[in-house]
């Protein structure tokens, strides 16, 4: 049997090429955000930086409801029914107001003892409280959004996510000039503007989602109680693990913004100007496993579980294939995109040239991680990857980083040096647990 046949490769790129290029745009704006803030200095893009992080954390609470919401809609369409494919989508949409509309009030309130818990720089703590606040504000937005990508991804309505994120960042980007410098008729916010930006932004997008969704998915039970009552708990049970795993791996990103913080303000706005960068890799991996996710739930709930793990093994390796071109293009280029994104400050430059070149050779390696990761969670096998992945970040990985960096003195260069050896180790834990048959059991 050949690997990779054409059609089976055709319709891999057919799912994946839309929710690829969703997430490509999404890298843009994240780029295009970094661009403009980092005409503000040191401390904005250090600000920003964190501030993000947070808000993902903050946010992570809800995200893993995508996974699940995702799960049952793909095993509902490859069961034969897909009136019921929106069952989670509406318990989904139901939690998000729930849950989230309380979590930004808590996330708001506390934003400036967060900054100050992780960071001593003053100048860090007036830049970042305003855009973490407007950040926070569109936390149930943020639920909702997720939820309806993994509804669309799902039933094998990709472009529908596509076709949302570019108006949402479209919108973001025109903000962003309008709000963080004044133009426009638009009051001059700095870095708090970036962050009103993205809340306005993620609001547009929800509506786009709400009014495709009352045009396109009514007939699968969109905004019905139809299986509403079944769909709730199975969510929560796929749910609960996703977003544990979520907010344990944002919590690792903060904590490893906090390691960089350690070395010096300058050192923490070049890791944010790198990890940025770095994600033009990751998130087209991100978009196959989730592509892939989809196809491979679709095979379970036909009951054809060896065609099931096939696929998966072809989309990781479209995954590290795409990864270890973008990734070479990141390290080739590194003085190049750094001059483009921190203009004006060759000293923070000098710090993330060495650093950005390590991280892009090694995306090559998230291939794997990445790719296998989303998919496992996109089938519902979510507990597996909340303790592998706790595991190799927590137990292993932060612990030696901020031994090697902080107290070593190894800098910047050894933290990057040990998140290439983390990623590795998460990849080959997952693919050993893809290679088993417990994934292919678990209900959803």
């Amino acid at each position: 049997m050949r690997f990779l046949q054409r059609e089976r490769l055709r319709r891999i790129l057919g799912l994946a090429t839309p929710i690829v290029l969703g997430m490509m745009s999404q890298n843009v704006i994240n780029l295009v955000d970094t661009a403009f803030v980092g005409r503000l200095g040191d401390a904005a893009i250090a600000a920003v930086g964190m501030g993000g992080i947070m808000n993902w954390l903050a946010g992570s609470l809800l995200i893993g409801m995508g996974h699940g919401v995702q799960a049952i809609a793909a095993r509902r369409l490859g069961e034969g029914n897909p009136e019921r494919s929106a069952s989670g989508l509406n318990a989904a949409l139901l939690f998000a107001a729930i849950i989230g509309l309380p979590l930004s009030f808590i996330a708001a309130r506390h934003s400036l003892d967060a900054l100050r818990w992780l960071h001593d720089d003053p100048a860090v703590h007036l830049a970042g409280e305003g855009y973490m606040i407007a950040r926070f504000t569109a936390l149930p937005c943020l639920a909702a959004n997720v939820a309806f990508r993994g509804f669309w991804n799902g039933t094998n309505r990709p472009r529908n996510y596509l076709i949302t994120l570019v108006w949402m960042h479209s919108l973001n980007v025109l903000l962003d000039y309008a709000l963080i410098f004044g133009r426009l008729g638009m009051p001059e916010l700095g870095p708090e503007g970036a962050g009103w930006a993205s809340a306005i932004a993620m609001a547009g997008g929800t509506a786009a989602y709400v009014g495709l969704a009352w045009r396109q998915a009514r007939p699968e039970g969109f905004l019905s109680s139809l299986g509403l009552r079944a769909a709730a708990p199975r969510l929560v049970r796929l749910a609960i693990p996703a977003s544990g795993q979520q907010t344990l791996f944002a919590a690792g990103w903060l904590a490893f913004y906090w390691i960089a913080g350690q070395i010096g303000t300058a050192e923490l706005a070049a890791t944010n100007v790198i990890i940025t960068l770095a994600l033009v890799s990751i998130l087209p991996a991100l978009g196959m496993g989730l592509a892939g996710a989809s196809i491979v739930g679709q095979t379970l709930g036909a009951g054809d579980f060896e065609d099931a793990r096939r696929w998966g093994w072809e989309v990781v390796a479209l995954g590290c294939i795409v990864m270890a071109v973008l990734g070479g293009l990141l390290a080739a280029g590194a003085p190049v995109w750094l001059r483009l994104f921190i203009p004006g400050q060759p000293a923070t430059i000098a710090i993330a040239v060495l650093p950005l070149m390590i991280l892009g050779t090694a995306q090559v390696l998230d291939g794997l991680g990445v790719v296998l990761s989303n998919l496992l969670l996109g089938v519902g096998d979510t507990l597996a990857v909340l303790r592998i992945s706790a595991v190799c970040q927590w137990v292993i990985f932060l612990p030696v980083a901020y031994v090697v960096a902080v107290r070593l003195s190894t800098g910047l260069v050894g933290l990057f040096i040990c998140m290439g050896a983390y990623r590795l180790l998460l990849g080959l834990a997952l693919a050993a647990r893809f290679r088993g048959s417990a994934w292919t059991r678990v209900e959803a």
